[in-house]
């Protein structure tokens, strides 16, 4: 078994002997999913998230592949598709890492300290820096709808309820909202 092989299964290990519920998926320590809780005293605090982690062949020495597979609404991460943008991941990894950190301290620091100067959700970074409250409402909203653990035990066939809720929802909202949050007039 050549070392980078080791290093991963080393790595998954860690990471499932750690307090993170993980779940392998096609057998395999390429592609897994973990239960990622928000970090203590930040807005994001009591959702839960499943994470989707894709380890490329060259890891450690080239960085995993990381996204939320739930909603959240956060500026640097995209609501579609759940795309992490966090330099760390992206740009500066380090085979010095290893998934614990990108669980106990990148995406809690993710979290903590979001950057609206640098986002792949354009419409959060917009509201956290026009109006922080509306922007700390919004983030609590999605968290209540879609960051709970019954979001991430089943994750197909629950999009369709959702969108209808919160298609509802955001017909109940004051325009004022829909203008900050960069809605088109109907």
């Amino acid at each position: 078994m050549s070392s980078p092989n080791k290093r991963r299964e080393m790595d998954v290990m860690k990471l499932m002997m750690s307090d993170y519920n993980v779940e392998t998926i096609n057998d395999g320590l390429n592609e897994f999913n973990v239960e990622f809780h928000g970090p203590k005293e930040s807005l994001y605090e009591g959702g839960v998230w499943k994470i989707r982690v894709e380890l490329p062949d060259a890891y450690p020495y080239k960085s995993p592949s990381i996204g939320f597979v739930n909603k959240i609404f956060h500026p640097n991460v995209d609501e579609l598709s759940g795309s992490v943008c966090l330099d760390v991941i992206n740009q500066s990894w380090s085979p010095m890492f290893d998934l614990l950190n990108v669980f106990e301290v990148f995406l809690p620091q993710l979290l903590i300290y979001p950057n609206a100067s640098d986002p792949l959700n354009g419409d959060a970074a917009s509201l956290m820096m026009k109006d922080k409250e509306q922007y700390d409402q919004k983030v609590k909203e999605y968290c209540e709808r879609y960051a709970k653990k019954e979001h991430i035990m089943n994750s197909t066939g629950e999009e369709e309820s959702d969108e209808e809720d919160l298609s509802d929802e955001e017909s109940e909202s004051s325009d004022e909202e829909d203008e900050i949050a960069g809605h088109a007039d109907p």
